[in-house]
């Protein structure tokens, strides 16, 4: 039924609950290849602005941010951690394909799953809610709201405090 399956993970223990429904799904439904996905955000550098008068002397040159070299650290870890889910998957018979991405999480997971022909996006909800949620948003809903592709959104559960 679903030929290719998306599952976004962002490198936490929460996002990795989905991987026991994908591998029940994988190959309850025949389905040909799952894609794991990480996005990387892009990152803004700003500096700081100053006006310098005439009469004052050139301040010295501040150094180079080189943020392209920090983006490649960020997707060359990112592919590790795919990498390394992709072999546990791929051990059990399951054809594992890895993409790295970068932009905004939830409009690079929903527009990669239409341009791919992704039958299905499964992915964890980390069930935030209230203030958390409005300060670090939901991608989950995000591309549950904006997806044309079927979305499975899984319960992240989170382990009960030690009483």
């Amino acid at each position: 039924m679903y030929k290719k399956v998306l599952v976004p993970l962002d490198g936490s223990k929460l996002a990795e609950c989905v991987l026991s429904h994908v591998e029940d799904i994988a190959k309850g439904c025949g389905t040909e290849e799952v894609v794991l996905v990480s996005v990387t955000e892009r990152i803004v550098g700003l500096g700081e602005r100053r006006v310098i008068h005439a009469t004052e002397p050139i301040p010295a040159a501040e150094p180079v941010v080189r943020v392209p070299v920090v983006v490649g650290k960020m997707q060359r870890q990112a592919e590790r951690y795919l990498n390394r889910i992709a072999k546990r998957l791929d051990k059990k018979g399951i054809k594992v394909r890895t993409e790295v991405l970068l932009g905004d999480p939830a409009h690079e997971i929903a527009s990669f799953a239409e341009k791919d022909g992704d039958g299905l996006i499964i992915m964890a909800s980390h069930g935030r809610s209230g203030l958390s949620r409005w300060t670090h948003g939901s991608v989950a809903d995000r591309v549950f709201r904006h997806s044309t592709v079927p979305v499975l959104m899984v319960r992240a559960l989170v382990a009960a405090p030690a009483a």
